[in-house]
């Protein structure tokens, strides 16, 4: 058992080694399927089905451009990611209560790896997608949730109308 420290001391290198939150690739990219869980912003979408594009752009000044997007229940939109930025940038869907929680999370746990369809971490130059299916009516809202940059007011709205 003289052993035990230093695997355990192993364990613990690999479990706080630096690592993307997100990852870059999208799920179609790795080939892994898309979980389709029904969230109070709506569900994962399909390709196929994709009504419109939006185009948003995350800037170092910790905003999106646009940060007000108008969408009509039942749309299956492409949002478009890009990254305009020098720092690292993620788009997360969600309410308020759970962004603000989110939030919480990654400040405790900022090297956290997770990857959700309603999530895209897109690094400096590059693009990201998320294809999402707006269901439900109501406001809901989009972050950057990497700590520093939802305090800093990296935030925007979404409103979902009725059809």
């Amino acid at each position: 058992m003289k052993q035990l420290p230093a695997i355990l001391a192993g364990i613990l290198l690999v479990a706080t080694s630096p690592a993307f939150a997100h990852g870059n690739e999208t799920h179609a990219e790795r080939g892994a399927p898309v979980l389709k869980e029904q969230k109070a912003w709506g569900i994962a979408g399909d390709r196929e089905s994709v009504t419109r594009t939006i185009d948003i752009r995350m800037l170092d000044s910790m905003r999106f451009v646009p940060d007000r997007v108008e969408i009509r229940q039942g749309e299956t939109i492409l949002l478009r990611i890009s990254n305009a930025g020098q720092a690292m940038h993620e788009y997360v869907l969600g309410t308020r209560q759970y962004l603000d929680k989110h939030a919480e999370m990654m400040k405790k746990f900022p090297n956290m790896e997770h990857d959700e369809p309603y999530m895209a971490h897109v690094a400096p130059g590059n693009k990201g997608e998320i294809i999402w299916t707006f269901n439900r009516t109501g406001e809901f809202d989009f972050a950057c949730l990497l700590p520093g940059h939802y305090e800093a007011g990296m935030t925007g709205k979404l409103r979902v109308s009725a059809k």
